[in-house]
Parts: C-alpha cells; sequence; structure tokens
C-alpha cells in the first residue's frame, strides 16, 4: 500500500536532528518554564514499514499514526513486529466509534491521544475493560481540544474540557487519563507573538491542575509539530509530534 526507496530521505539524520533542536530549545528557554523534556512521537502517516523500522534502529520508541487501517497495517507488520519489539504506538486521529475495538486490540498501543466526549471515552472504557487477555494496565489517553476553534478539528471546547477531565478521572477506572492535547490552526506566523493555540492549552491545563490540586509536571501537554514545535516547548509542551522533520514530506494525496 505504501512504498518508497529507502534513498528517499535520511531518516536516522532527521531524527538527530529533531532531537538536537530539542535540546537546544530546552538550553535556552525561559527558566519559569520547569517541565521535563519532552516526548517525541514520530508521525509516520503514509510512511512505510522500512522507514518505522529506520527510526527505531536509532533510537526511537514512540510513533503516532492518524488513519486508523494504516495502524492496523503497521502494527500488525511482521517486519515490525519482529524488529521493533518495544516499540509504543500512539494514535493521534479522530477515532470513530465502530472502530473502537479494532484500534483497542492491536499489538503495543500506547495512547490515545483524541478524547473529545464523554462518549468516547465511555466507549473506551468499556470495551477496554472486555479485553481478553485482560490488560494489566489502564488505556492511556489525552484529551483533545480544539483550541482553533475550526469546523474542520475534531475536539471538545475549550470551556467543557475540565468538565470532560473530572468525568473522566471520576468515573472510568479502565482509562488512565495523563494530560491534554491540540492540533491547533496551522501556519500561525509567530512575528504576531505567541501562538494562541498553545496559550489556550496551557492555560487549560493551570485551569486542571488548580481545580483538582495537581502538579502541572502530571498533566502532559501534547502540542507541537514539525513546523512549530521548537515554539510549543518554549511554552512547556511535554509530547510533541514530528513528522516531515524526520521523515519526509508526504506525498500529494491523488
Amino acid at each position: 500500500m505504501i512504498r518508497r526507496t529507502m534513498a528517499e530521505f535520511d531518516v536516522k539524520a532527521g531524527l538527530q536532528l529533531a532531537l538536537k533542536r530539542i535540546d537546544e530549545v530546552l538550553a535556552n528557554r525561559p527558566k519559569e518554564i520547569q517541565t521535563p523534556k519532552p516526548i517525541l512521537v514520530a508521525v509516520s502517516k503514509t510512511k512505510p514499514p522500512e522507514a518505522i523500522i529506520e527510526a527505531y534502529e536509532a533510537g526511537q520508541r514512540d510513533f503516532g499514526e492518524n488513519y486508523v487501517q494504516e495502524l492496523v497495517e503497521k502494527s500488525q507488520h511482521p517486519d515490525i513486529r519482529s524488529k521493533c519489539p518495544e516499540i509504543r504506538w500512539h494514535f493521534i486521529g479522530h477515532l470513530q466509534n465502530n472502530k473502537i475495538n479494532k484500534v483497542l486490540s492491536l499489538p503495543n498501543l500506547h495512547m490515545i491521544q483524541t478524547v473529545d466526549s464523554e462518549k468516547l471515552a465511555t466507549r473506551l472504557d468499556a470495551a477496554w475493560a472486555k479485553l481478553e487477555p485482560k490488560p494489566e494496565q489502564p488505556l492511556r489517553v489525552l484529551i483533545q481540544i480544539n483550541t482553533s476553534q475550526e469546523d474542520v478539528k475534531s475536539g471538545i471546547e475549550i470551556s467543557k474540557a475540565p468538565s470532560l477531565y473530572q468525568y473522566i478521572k471520576s468515573n472510568l477506572k479502565n482509562l488512565q487519563l495523563m494530560g491534554i492535547m491540540t492540533i491547533g490552526a496551522y501556519g500561525f506566523d509567530y512575528s504576531n507573538g505567541p501562538n494562541p493555540d498553545f496559550v489556550s492549552l496551557i492555560n487549560v491545563q493551570r485551569s486542571i491542575c488548580e481545580a483538582n490540586n495537581l502538579n502541572p509536571e502530571s498533566v502532559l501537554v501534547s502540542m507541537g509539530m514539525s513546523n512549530d514545535y521548537d515554539k510549543a516547548i518554549e511554552m512547556g509542551s511535554t509530547i510533541v509530534r514530528i513528522g516531515t522533520s524526520i521523515f519526509g514530506h508526504r506525498a500529494a494525496k491523488n
């Protein structure tokens, strides 16, 4: 389904440059930002198993996929299964209710980053409880927030995020709520100041922590992609999702 020549992009070099840039930003960001080094999720959508294996062999462990069918194919690919035994899959796309069981049964599923309603959260909780064999750990999830308020974007409204956080924490024992995420608007001009989507997400994190008497480090913040992950880290992102900087640009859709 997905093809590529090995010479198309130097995945190892792309990964090393991203990691180097992360370290540079951490060393130079404002001292009052004390969040830990962010988790790097390598977004491998449209990229073939060979590229994922290259990144894994260079030390990468966390990988993100946007589409259910692609995640199904890659997580069960025999080469990835044999060569990447410690891989951790993050689902970062919109999850339809009829695809829940398909995703939760996949090997090495680490996190669902896109929970955006009580309904979806409840169904994930119930489906995880019914899995056989029974998982040893709860399902890790993030709440997706539509900080840009775009109709084409998934995610719960900013004002409703704290109540969804409380609902999951209080009622859904099969979910381990790790934090919050946003995709945000594309192409923000940083000459105009800080990204308002990042500001909004950090404000939601602050509200959640204050309402629940939590340390900010206990609520992960997933924001920032290839074009702006450095700006996101400067503001305290604890998960960055990087695709093209590691794997090269994706082919245009037909």
